[in-house]
């Protein structure tokens, strides 16, 4: 496969990422902040402190984000028009319908979209960030999937097919009428019946199962899944669920957030997949400790690898002792290097199983439970990366396993 990094005119980043990597006509953008890297928030995406009343900071700062990732397209050989993917994390879900009516202005078929809560972004009241995936224009084929789910209020499309994958929105439980269905929360007059997150949960299944039916593909062809909760305390019920969806479950990563855009959602399901016969698909399985929950290690398709977000846990004890500093030595190394390193070997192995290695590495998500341990774990992803894949890092109420302080979730290539 052809692996290309992507370089515009934009404000470069201060950290160890590249803007975006073109990789077999995929393009793969890092995720973008309102930020100039020099004065913090410029100019151009705030309002005037003078005429504070006058436009508004997030609508600004998106169209600010949008302009810039538009140049990084262009730079890919492509343009915002070709964006199948899109997810989009907030600081605050009250900016939401702001945010939504600046993103109509520039995209006239818009995305598949998941959008988020964040505990956190890097720059200081940057509000938003906005990741995506795109296709370079006659490379590889696309169309839009719509089935007969409920179809958004927002602007955005349920799925896309392009060369042979399927890039499906985030669902949450909700008819987009009357908020949470009867079919996905639990009768209030028969209140100790049943679980409401199970209910959402196969709410939730139950649509995306239309939707890759409608792409010509089903679950079972799912390779990447993220999974948001409200609560984590959720998660063993929702697993449970899972388990009866998914035969050969997905790669998943699994993190908290602050919040959805349906009121008592509890969870969002984002999902890639494939259209059988397009690509030969095998799970992927190396000497790394093996997840207790219902997810596979990571999937090669085609030429792509997807690897579920990696905790620092051995699965056994919680954190491993090579994962955490000494408790009789306590101001010697540090607990974030440590966890980082742990995962990023870890992953290493994955890769490698895949035929595969950390330099093919060209999309990275990190979930920090403190931002404020981001430098210390910048200093450690350097080591590990001679040309830094594009990478979005927002903050996290919370990971599955108590004291992770970090997840790691990767897509990678192997180069032809």
């Amino acid at each position: 496969m052809r692996v290309e990094a992507v370089r515009s005119d934009i404000p470069q980043p201060l950290a160890n990422y590249t803007e975006a990597y073109c990789a077999g006509g995929l393009i793969f953008a890092a995720g973008q902040l309102p930020t100039d890297f020099t004065t913090g928030i410029p100019p151009e995406a705030r309002t005037d402190p003078a005429f504070p009343y006058y436009g508004s900071d997030i609508k600004k700062r998106t169209g600010y984000v949008l302009n810039n990732l538009a140049r990084t397209f262009e730079a890919a050989g492509s343009s915002l028009d070709h964006v199948v993917k899109a997810q989009v994390f907030l600081e605050d879900l009250n900016d939401f319908n702001a945010f939504d009516e600046v993103w109509k202005e520039y995209f006239s078929t818009p995305p598949a979209r998941t959008t988020v809560g964040t505990s956190g972004l890097l720059v200081r009241d940057a509000m938003i960030e906005i990741d995506l995936i795109g296709y370079v224009p006659g490379e590889l084929d696309c169309s839009a999937v719509t089935s007969d789910v409920p179809q958004p209020l927002a602007n955005y499309t349920e799925a896309f097919r392009v060369g042979g994958l399927v890039f499906a929105a985030g669902q949450l439980p909700t008819d987009f009428t009357t908020g949470i269905p009867a079919a996905a929360r639990t009768d209030p007059a028969f209140p100790y019946y049943g679980s409401d997150i199970k209910k959402r949960t196969r709410y939730v299944l139950g649509n995306l199962a239309r939707t890759f039916e409608a792409a010509g593909s089903s679950l079972d062809h799912v390779v990447k899944a993220q999974v948001f909760l409200e609560d984590l305390h959720e998660f063993d019920a929702f697993d449970e669920v899972w388990r009866e969806y998914f035969e050969s479950p997905p790669a998943r990563t699994t993190v908290g957030t602050t919040g959805l855009l349906v009121k008592d959602s509890m969870v969002e399901i984002d999902l890639i997949g494939y259209v059988p016969g397009a690509l030969e698909c095998t799970a992927i399985r190396s000497d790394s400790p093996q997840p207790l929950a219902n997810y596979t290690e990571a999937y090669r398709l085609g030429d792509y690898v997807f690897a579920a977000g990696q905790v620092p846990s051995d699965f056994v004890t919680g954190i491993p002792a090579e994962a955490r500093v000494d408790p009789a030595f306590p101001y010697y190394g540090s607990n974030i290097k440590k966890r980082t390193r742990y995962i990023l070997d870890n992953l290493a192995r994955t890769f490698a199983a895949a035929g595969s290695s950390l330099d093919d590495v060209v999309k990275a998500q990190v979930f920090l439970e403190d931002l404020n341990d981001f430098n210390a774990f910048d200093e450690v992803w350097k080591e590990y990366f001679d040309i830094p894949p594009a990478r979005t890092t927002v903050g996290t109420t919370g990971l599955l396993v108590p004291d992770a302080m970090i997840e790691i979730d990767l897509i990678g290539a192997v180069r032809g």
